[in-house]
């Protein structure tokens, strides 16, 4: 290996401290680059000769042997070190990767449960009777229903929910408050739950969310809850309170509201994170459209 990849590796093991994969993780990703310059300049590898066009070729390489995106950028990251090392070093006066940009790397889209399956696992028999199985109900029908995350559902007060005004007050992050509409139906959900839960419970505090000591719920308690509920879709890859906020948003948008509506229920604070839900509606649309028979007939203005 390159005596100057070796000097670079020395200095982040023992003046860095860097763990040991992550020098593992260098020393592969700079022995993988030198060999890729190697065979594309008979077999010499010189850091100072090193340019952006060089780095732009190894990328469409690493690229078009199936690399991912991810990897490639990581192994850009190990690059960009090695050469700031020789910037300080005064081996070399320019660096060659301040002009290069890393492949973007998709996004996945959002994990959510289709209607028509989120209402039968809500219908079905998966609850047990007793007040553990309503409150678990309700759990999983308050996540669907008003999009919230786990830990504002946990921290929700007796004070919090307004019947009058079919209102819930939670605190989302950053100890930001906001409103969140409910449904006549969650509504009855939720007052046959309070009742239930007076009548057998002692709860410590003003816990919306007990278990049946009266304590208040964990995180942990919500996210079994969840995970065994949603184990009944076995198409269904994730399984946590936030995949039933995804439902709860792509629910809304395919049933016609607006991305900023939807933005204010959810708690995000710009339309970007909101945004990506819309990709997920386009899918659905696909499939829907890709489901109509006009759609598989093959040419003019319907395509294949």
């Amino acid at each position: 290996m390159n005596v100057l990849i070796d000097s670079f590796i020395n200095y982040i093991r023992y003046e860095r401290n860097y763990s040991g994969y992550t020098v593992n993780s260098y020393t592969k990703d700079l022995k993988q680059f030198e060999e890729f310059v190697k065979e594309n300049q008979e077999g010499t590898f010189d850091p100072r000769n090193v340019d952006a066009d060089i780095v732009r070729n190894w990328i469409v390489y690493l690229l078009s042997n199936k690399f991912t995106a991810t990897s490639v950028n990581r192994k850009l990251s190990s690059l960009k070190s090695f050469f700031k090392f020789l910037l300080k070093q005064d081996i070399i006066t320019v660096n060659p990767l301040r002009l290069v940009n890393g492949p973007k790397a998709k996004k996945p889209l959002p994990y959510f449960v289709r209607e028509g399956e989120m209402e039968s696992l809500l219908d079905g028999d998966g609850f047990e009777e007793g007040f553990e199985g309503i409150r678990n109900r309700l759990i999983v029908e308050m996540l669907y229903d008003t999009g919230m995350r786990r830990s504002e559902l946990l921290n929700i007060q007796d004070q919090d929910v307004d019947f009058e005004s079919n209102l819930i007050r939670v605190t989302g992050k950053r100890n930001k408050q906001r409103l969140i509409p409910f449904a006549e139906g969650l509504k009855n959900l939720m007052q046959a739950y309070i009742e239930l839960r007076n009548r057998e419970v002692e709860a410590e505090g003003d816990w919306f969310f007990v278990r049946s000591n009266g304590k208040q719920l964990s995180t942990n308690i919500i996210y079994g809850v969840v995970k065994k509920c949603l184990s009944e879709i076995p198409t269904l890859s994730k399984r946590s309170p936030h995949v039933l906020r995804h439902s709860f948003a792509t629910s809304m948008l395919n049933n016609g509201a607006e991305l900023n509506a939807v933005k204010e229920l959810l708690g995000h604070s710009s339309l970007a994170s909101t945004s990506v839900y819309t990709h997920t509606t386009f899918e659905e649309l696909k499939k829907v459209y890709n489901a109509h028979p006009r759609a598989k007939k093959e040419g003019g203005i319907y395509g294949h």
